[in-house]
């Protein structure tokens, strides 16, 4: 059973989420503030991090963006705040989902095992790079190149641009590029696509304003427009 990590400097909300967590099987280990979830995390490399965003000392977004350093694990934000700037820096420094306190347990339940389900997946080694004209990716490393220069993505960032790559051409709505990289049971705004869009245009392009790989397709959606070699 997967392991998860909440942070969270309420007790109260740490004992009922991993009372709820353990009833269903999994391993759970908690932090009470940014530094010791981010030790807790290097410690025991949960699955699953549940973050909540105001942490005392150093906040939960700042962990988020170490943790994106360094790992892939899924990220779910929790959040005392309803404002939608919240929500927003937090998908688009990396978060996998978010829940705003207060909380149903059930649909915290609910959210947790959505995105356990969407797995990791390894390509084979036939599969591993995709060559293009000018980008070169390599889906097992997780690394992205611009000609002779690496291109620094985030973990979501390198899925989303591999998903577009994966099919070069091919338009894809925001509808889908949600459904392909955050997942079926995302519950959040579809423009989130368009802001991680933008931060990989602002590394990958010579010229964010008028992108030559990452192309919008009007009132339809992106397509990648690099060609295959």
């Amino acid at each position: 059973m997967a392991a998860v990590l909440i942070v969270d400097d309420e007790e109260n909300i740490r004992k009922l989420v991993e009372a709820y967590l353990t009833a269903e099987g999994y391993t759970v280990h908690s932090a009470a503030d940014g530094v010791q979830g981010l030790a807790a995390f290097r410690r025991y490399h949960p699955d699953l991090v549940i973050l909540d965003i105001m942490l005392p000392g150093m906040d939960g977004l700042d962990v988020l963006q170490q943790i994106r350093r360094e790992s892939d694990a899924y990220v779910l934000l929790l959040t005392s705040r309803s404002e939608e700037t919240d929500r927003v820096i937090g998908l688009t420094v990396g978060a996998d989902d978010y829940v705003t306190k207060p909380f149903s347990p059930r649909e915290l339940m609910a959210r947790v095992k959505a995105i356990l389900k969407r797995g990791r997946s390894t390509p084979a080694e036939g599969e591993r790079m995709l060559q293009f004209a000018h980008i070169r990716i390599d889906r097992q490393r997780h690394e992205v190149w611009r000609d002779d220069e690496l291109i620094d993505l985030t973990a979501l960032e390198f899925k989303l641009l591999k998903t577009l790559a994966s099919y070069p051409g091919m338009v894809f709505s925001r509808e889908q590029l949600l459904e392909q990289v955050w997942g079926y049971d995302f519950y959040g705004e579809d423009r989130v696509v368009d802001v991680h869009i933008g931060h990989i245009r602002q590394k990958l392009e010579s010229d964010p304003a008028n992108p030559q790989f990452i192309v919008t397709v009007r009132g339809v959606g992106y397509k990648f427009a690099d060609q295959l070699v």
